[in-house]
This record gives C-alpha cells, sequence and structure tokens, in this order.
C-alpha cells in the first residue's frame, strides 16, 4: 500500500480505510516503507507537497493515521515504534511555537496519547481484568512507555496541561490516566515540575521531620505541580474534561500515599468552601448525569481513601462514609440490567479496587448487598441448565467479549469478597448456589473467566468446612484439578489454580491423597523448574503444605517425583520468597530422626548446612525464620547428624549473628536448636554463643515497646536461659 505520492487526498483516503477496519490496519502497519513516510510527515511536511498552506494540514492527517494505527494490532504498534512514532511527535511537540494551530496541537497529543497507551495496554498490569501478555511486541512497547515517563520527556509533554485548548489538556490528561501504571512512573509525574520551578522549589524543599500533610500548599504543592493542575481540570462543567481529569488523579494516587493524603485533606490555611477536598469533589460528581464521570469519580475516589490510609508508618482505617457512597453507586450500576457491559465490568472492578484486603469493607459491601447482586449477575451470565449441579454445556463460541469480560469482573469481586470471611465464603456456596456457575467457568473459552474463577475457588478454600465438604461434594476440586494439570493452560490460570492446591492439599483436606493418587507432585515438580518466580514460589508452598504431617513413605515418594537436585537449586534461589519456601519445605519434611537423616543423605552435609548458614545471615526476616526453624528440626536429628552441624564453624557463628540480629521469633526457633546441641557446649562457646546467651538473660533480647514484644522477650529470655543451664549442665557433668 505504499503511497508514491503523499498529499492531503491521499492521507484522508487512508485514514478513512483503516478506521474502524483492524484487517486493513494490519495490511497497512506491514508496509514498513509507508509508516515511515507517514512519521515524516510530522516534522518534515515539505517534502511530500510543495503547497506550503497545506502542511499542517498533511501533519494533521498523518497524526490522525498514526492515532488510528495505534488502536489496532500489536504488530501495527511494533511498525509505529520501530518507526519512532513516538519520539517524532515528542520532538514535534518541544518545537510548538505560541501561534501553533490548535488543531495540530490537538491531533498531536492524540496521537501521543494513543501510542502511549497502546503500549500500556501491552505492558500492563491491565486495569479491567486479565489480558494477553504473551505478545512479542511487549519488550519494544515497555522500553518506549520507559521512554515516555523519563523526566526530561515529561518536560516535553506535561506542560499542555495548562493549554488554552480543551482538547490538548484532555489528551494529555487522558495520556496519563491510561498509560500510569507503574509505580516508578507514578512517583515521576507526582513529583514532577516544570524546569522552572525546580530550582525554586529545591531551595525551599521541606525538613526532613516534617510529615508531608504538614507542609504548606506553597510547598506541597496539593499534592505535586500535575495533581493541581488536574484539579484545576476537574472543577470544568464539561464531561469530556471532568473524565480525563478524574481518571488522571486516580491513576497518580493509586498506591501512592504521598499524593493521595493530600487529595483527600485539606490544604492548610484554605478554607474548604473556596478550596474544596479533590475527595470531595469526586464524591459529589459520583452522582453525575454522566454514566462516564460516575465510574470516573468513583475510582478517583476508591483510590484516594485507599492510598490515603495505608501509611505504613501511621495505617489508618480506609473513610467508612466515602467509601459507603461509592459502594452504592457501584452496586446501582452492576444492578442495572441497562447499562452496558463495559460499564458494568468496571463497577464490579472498582469495588473489588474498593475493598480489596479490607475485611470492614468487604463486610461492609457484603452488608450492603453487593455479593447478592453480583451472583444474580453471574446467573444470568451462565447457561441455565447449570443450576443444579448438572454438568454445563459447551459456551457459545461467539459470545461477545464484552460478557466475557464481565463474567470475569463479577467472579474477581465475588473471589475477593470471599476471602474475607468464612461467613461470606459460607454464602458463596449456600446462599447463592454459585458452585454450578464456578464450574462452568473453568471450561470457558476465555482466559480471564477461567482466572477469576480459580481466583474464587482459592477463596472459598480458605474455609475448612468448604474444603471438606462443598468443593468435594459439588466436584469443583476435582474440576480445578484438571485445569491446574492442563499442560497447555496459560500460566496466570494455573498460578490462580495452584494458589487453590496449596489450600487443598492440607492436612485436613479430603483431596490431599486424591491428588497425590493423580500426579499433583509430578505436575509441581515440573513448576519447580519453571522461569516464572510466582510458579516457583506457590509450587514450593504446595510441596510444604503436602509433606505436612505425612507418613514418612509419603515424604519420600513426594521427593522422589521432585527430585532433591530441584529443591537444592531453589534453596539459591534469587528470589528470596522462594528461597525461604524451600527452606519451609526441608522444615517439615525433617520432622522425626529419620527424615532428618534422610535430609542429610539427600542434600549432602556440607551443602545443606552450608544453605542453612546462608538463610541465617540474610537481611530478610522470613528467610532466617525458616532458616532458624529447619535448623531447630535438623538438631533433633540422631547424634552423628547433631555432631556434623557443631563442627560447622560458619553455621554457629552465623546462628549467633541470628541470636544478636534477628526478630523474635526467629530467636526462638534458634535457641530451641541450642537447646538440642547443648551437649557440644565447647563448640557453642568457642562460637561465642554462650556469652551472647548470657546477654540474652541479662537483657532480655532487647526490642523496646510495651505488650505484645514484651511477652516475645519474655520467652526469648526464658529459651536463652534454659539452654544456659543445659550447656552449664554439660559442663558440670563433664568436671
Amino acid at each position: 500500500m505504499t503511497i508514491q505520492t503523499v498529499n492531503i487526498s491521499t492521507l484522508k483516503r487512508v485514514k478513512n480505510s483503516v478506521i474502524g477496519n483492524p484487517s486493513a490496519k494490519l495490511v497497512l502497519a506491514q508496509d514498513e516503507l509507508f509508516v515511515a513516510t507517514l512519521v515524516k510527515c510530522i516534522n518534515t511536511p515539505e517534502q511530500f507537497e510543495e503547497a506550503a498552506g497545506s502542511q499542517d494540514d498533511i501533519r494533521v492527517e498523518a497524526a490522525q493515521v498514526i492515532t488510528s494505527l495505534s488502536y489496532g494490532s500489536p504488530e501495527a504498534l511494533r511498525s509505529l515504534l520501530l518507526s519512532n512514532a513516538h519520539q517524532a511527535f515528542l520532538y514535534a511537540i518541544s518545537r510548538f511555537s505560541p501561534s501553533e494551530p490548535p488543531a495540530t496541537k490537538a491531533a498531536f497529543s492524540r496521537a501521543l496519547r494513543a501510542l502511549a497507551v497502546a503500549c500500556a495496554e501491552l505492558v500492563g498490569p491491565s486495569q479491567w481484568g486479565l489480558r494477553d501478555d504473551s505478545s512479542l511486541v511487549r519488550d519494544d512497547a515497555k522500553l518506549a512507555l520507559e521512554y515516555l515517563f523519563q523526566l526530561e520527556v515529561l518536560d516535553v509533554y506535561l506542560p499542555l496541561l495548562t493549554d488554552s485548548s480543551p482538547q490538548t489538556s484532555i489528551s494529555i490528561a487522558q495520556l496519563l490516566g491510561a498509560a500510569l501504571r507503574a509505580p516508578s512512573h507514578r512517583t515521576t509525574v507526582a513529583e514532577w515540575v516544570p524546569p522552572a520551578e525546580r530550582g525554586r522549589d529545591a531551595s525551599r524543599g521541606r525538613r526532613r521531620w516534617e510529615r508531608p500533610e504538614s507542609i504548606s500548599p506553597a510547598h506541597s504543592g496539593g499534592g505535586g505541580w500535575v495533581a493541581r493542575h488536574l484539579t484545576t481540570l476537574l472543577r470544568s462543567r464539561d464531561v469530556k474534561v471532568q473524565e480525563a481529569a478524574l481518571n488522571a488523579l486516580a491513576a497518580l494516587a493509586k498506591d501512592n500515599h504521598d499524593v493521595a493524603v493530600h487529595l483527600a485533606r485539606a490544604p492548610v490555611g484554605r478554607p474548604s468552601p473556596e478550596f474544596p477536598l479533590v475527595l470531595t469533589l469526586a464524591l459529589g460528581l459520583c452522582k453525575s448525569r454522566s454514566t462516564d464521570v460516575q465510574l470516573a469519580a468513583s475510582l478517583c475516589a476508591t483510590h484516594i481513601i485507599r492510598a490515603s490510609a495505608e501509611n505504613h508508618h501511621h495505617p489508618a482505617p480506609p473513610d467508612l462514609a466515602a467509601s459507603l457512597v461509592i459502594m452504592h453507586v457501584m452496586n446501582r450500576m452492576i444492578d442495572s440490567k441497562t447499562e452496558s457491559p463495559q460499564n458494568r465490568t468496571k463497577a464490579c472492578f472498582i469495588l473489588n479496587y474498593l475493598v480489596m484486603d479490607e475485611k470492614e469493607l468487604c463486610q461492609t459491601a457484603f452488608d450492603r448487598g453487593s455479593l447478592a447482586k453480583l451472583s444474580d449477575l453471574v446467573h444470568s451470565l451462565t447457561p441455565s441448565n447449570t443450576a443444579d449441579n448438572k454438568a454445563p454445556t459447551e459456551w457459545e463460541e461467539d459470545e461477545p467479549d464484552s460478557l466475557c469480560c464481565l463474567r470475569e469482573a463479577a467472579f474477581t469481586t465475588i473471589a475477593v469478597l470471599a476471602l474475607a470471611d468464612n461467613d461470606i465464603r459460607r454464602e458463596v456456596t449456600d446462599g447463592q448456589r454459585l458452585l454450578p456457575p464456578l464450574a462452568s467457568a473453568l471450561t470457558h473459552r476465555h482466559t480471564g473467566v477461567r482466572y477469576a474463577a480459580c481466583q474464587c475457588i482459592r477463596a472459598l478454600s480458605r474455609s475448612v468446612a468448604v474444603a471438606r465438604t462443598s468443593l468435594v461434594d459439588s466436584g469443583l476440586g476435582t474440576a480445578l484439578f484438571s485445569v491446574f494439570t492442563k499442560e497447555d493452560e496459560d500460566r496466570r490460570v494455573v498460578h490462580a489454580a495452584l494458589a487453590a492446591i496449596c489450600n487443598l492439599v492440607n492436612q485436613y483436606s479430603p483431596l490431599r491423597a486424591p491428588f497425590l493418587e493423580q500426579g499433583v507432585a509430578t505436575r509441581l515438580a515440573r513448576l519447580l523448574r519453571s522461569p516464572y518466580t510466582e510458579l516457583r514460589l506457590s509450587s514450593l508452598w504446595a510441596l510444604k503444605n503436602l509433606v505436612y504431617k505425612c507418613s514418612p513413605d509419603t515424604k519420600r515418594a513426594i521427593m522422589a517425583d521432585i527430585g532433591w537436585p530441584a529443591l537444592d537449586a531453589r534453596l539459591d534461589d534469587p528470589d528470596l520468597g522462594v528461597r525461604e519456601q524451600a527452606l519451609y519445605l526441608l522444615r517439615n519434611f525433617a520432622d522425626c530422626e529419620d527424615d532428618v537423616d534422610a535430609v542429610f543423605d539427600a542434600l549432602g552435609a556440607q551443602r545443606l548446612l552450608g544453605a542453612l548458614a546462608s538463610g541465617l545471615e540474610t537481611r530478610d526476616a522470613d528467610v532466617v525464620l525458616q532458616a532458624a526453624y529447619a535448623l531447630a528440626n535438623l538438631a533433633n536429628g540422631h547424634t552423628q547428624r547433631q555432631t556434623l552441624i557443631l563442627e560447622h564453624p560458619q553455621l554457629l557463628r552465623s546462628l549467633r549473628s541470628a541470636l544478636v540480629d534477628a526478630p523474635a521469633d526467629a530467636r526462638c526457633a534458634a535457641l530451641s536448636a541450642i537447646i538440642e546441641l547443648a551437649w557440644g557446649a565447647a563448640q557453642l562457646r568457642a562460637a561465642g554463643i554462650e556469652s551472647t546467651l548470657r546477654h540474652l538473660v541479662e537483657f532480655g533480647g532487647g526490642g523496646p515497646g510495651g505488650g505484645v514484644s514484651i511477652v516475645v522477650d519474655r520467652e526469648v529470655r526464658e529459651r536463652a536461659r534454659r539452654a544456659l543451664e543445659a550447656m552449664e549442665r554439660v559442663v558440670v557433668e563433664d568436671g
């Protein structure tokens, strides 16, 4: 489709041919020469048509074609990125003159937004459900997105937020609202100020002892320059401007306490009626006549509420009154038969973001009928013959994607609610009768639906009663296992299923034995070698649960399937979470003398004890804790195994360091090991452990505070005293 002559008429013809036509976009994108020609039009239009008066028109038409291509396939985006389209627009924007035509500024800002959003959709994380993350263009898109959020690049396009043309400022706000997803990008944008103001702000920066919320607006900027100007846009009466500003503020505030706290609290020294809070404005716009504004306002308020409460130093409960406003709006939208599937999908996810991992909000949403409305929605989307535990029908192949996404959103939010409380889980299984729709969803063609169904089952499996009865009687546990063992299943679905399997192979679960017979250990062995950290981590978690309180023969059979070398490799995994679970697996395996022998024989004394020493020396408290517990179990082995521990100087030094630096629970575990090894008092004394024990007895292990910390310190002191007494008895007996 190479164009020999570029002019207004040919560009318009191309634009009209690709708008709304994915196949035409793909064909056009494959013509790399034409795409490169389009990009050249942005900064050098004069080489394509002599008429000087039409050069701006050529640039605008070329920008519109590029915008349309950006919304096409990943292959189309790849062609644009290879031609450096994003850099071409940034260069053009950096050269805007005060007299630049508004049409040119609007077209270029729209094109830059389209490119940024297309990259963000490929890179993720997705805002509204699971999306394909296997595209070969993903790495290129990630590089482009990183480039777009570099400081010097922000200097080019963020000033357009204050442009006099609403079309231009809206596009930049939309870019932030849709493309601002990574925490590092969020921080960079939140802290950005125009270059001319940087020196001034640096000279008057806040003093280190001041809390961010205590700074005057002159210093804090109401959450920063970008947040302040987005708030200005928010006061517009234009619903499109309001929607764009709300989405951008939502993206900026998400998981960002320093920004959210300014948006949720009154500015210092300013009266609230004249300068209403962004949170107040957003809650007011939740009642807008525009559904799009309602959704954007609810999302903005949700992220402000959650992030402003999530302060690591001073955690606070979320604003319940504000949350109730959002719940009411989202419940009404979820329950509405006249709303579009796309809007109901967003409503489900916004409710999900609001209550996630917050038990009080989950209970409040449940009390307000959210679960019942979500259940009604799921039942309305599920084939009718699954209502009485009958086998699900085959799903319609031509079911619209919008309905698939809505089903995914509903199950995802149900899963979040069910995670919070046993009563909610029981209502899911018995009151709302959602097990048949869940079984049906496990066979759905849409990856997100299967993923969300697995998340629901994982939430339900946290209840011992549900895991022992409902999941067994309904056959849902077996159906989940089929998804888990499917070799060509999406890895994210496998991971969600594996999270449920972790609960279903616990000691209390009646599914543990059937899963073992069906080869769960073999499947876990393959996943343990996965390049994906989350699969290695969860595989070890399942194995840790699987071997707990098993018979020695069963444990040996499991490890024969796994292979000790696979576990050996995970003890040095670059991910600390994986190392923690590998040590936890060792701890659970070695719970009797014969099993201690098996561990020593399989891994070798030097390798095993060296791994424990390394674990005790890490800065990660969880790794140290599991290394200490594993050592405590190994120290309960036969005398010859204890001798190997006592003859390992590095391990004894690491053990002493843990007594000094580790948290109290890890110290207690380490002290349990020392009590068992006390007969080797000479070696312990040579490693400096005796003097450390005396310090713990005299000073209680340190640690400021009252209440729980005092109880813990007393436990440390008591165990240290017992260890000293055991060592002293050995000395007396030897004497």
